[in-house]
């Protein structure tokens, strides 16, 4: 667990906090991981700039949400699973989406410089990119203000109480949104076998591709280089007089 404990998006009980439950777990779960990600993305050119490192991470990103759903969705409707395998099957898969989803959204943040230290901030990221259209006017209502990328604009820029309560709003529209897109795919995974993985994966595919335009958007054009690192303390210390 993070040092800043999560506090749950105050929502509405039910299935609806067991969703946000599971995405403020999923967010605490990925924070650490940013950085490695980010690495990840950069292994196979160490000189790549941010811009392609984002591509990297965006290619990263659909391939394994497609490759979750189909493998989940072919397994859910193999000869012999029953449905209520099949659903706890695809419940799991939920939760792993949604860990994807934290930390893709989560690195595109980090590349662009945008804080991620706080809760509050995160959970506007992770939401807004995955609520997309809706998301990003939430934000820039309740925030009072308005322009292009509000990734950097306003979430680096409002006050926590602020974002406190777009979060509030952006967790019951999350609710709705997410909840009814995943209920569709679920009725598809337990169809005859071989058309569970493809509707599995087809649908994880498309949301990661909207999901990706949403980050796009959010955000903006990449950094044009790296920042530099941060100058050593010990390097402006005068040598010893003798």
């Amino acid at each position: 667990m993070t040092a800043d404990a999560l506090d749950p998006v105050p929502a509405s009980g039910g299935q609806g906090q067991r969703v946000l439950d599971l995405l403020d777990k999923a967010i605490d779960a990925q924070s650490a991981l940013v950085r490695k990600n980010i690495a990840r993305a950069r292994q196979r050119n160490p000189e790549a700039t941010p811009a392609q490192v984002i591509r990297s991470l965006e290619r990263m990103y659909v391939s394994a949400l497609t490759g979750t759903g189909a493998a989940v969705g072919g397994t859910a409707a193999a000869p012999g699973v029953g449905t209520g395998v099949a659903l706890a099957l695809t419940a799991g898969e939920t939760f792993s989406s949604l860990e994807l989803s934290a930390l893709f959204a989560l690195s595109v943040a980090e590349v662009h410089g945008v804080p991620i230290d706080e809760i509050e901030r995160r959970r506007t990221i992770v939401m807004g990119i995955m609520l997309g259209g809706s998301g990003s006017a939430t934000i820039s209502k309740v925030a009072e203000r308005t322009g292009q990328h509000w990734g950097r604009q306003i979430v680096a820029k409002v006050p926590v109480e602020t974002l406190r309560q777009i979060n509030k709003i952006l967790g019951k529209n999350f609710i709705t949104k997410y909840g009814t897109k995943q209920g569709i795919i679920v009725l598809g995974r337990v169809a005859p076998f071989g058309i569970g993985a493809v509707i599995g994966g087809g649908a994880n595919a498309a949301i990661g591709s909207l999901t990706v335009r949403s980050s796009r958007r959010a955000f903006g054009p990449a950094p044009e280089a790296w920042p530099l690192p941060a100058p050593d303390a010990t390097s402006g210390s005068e040598s010893p007089q003798g």
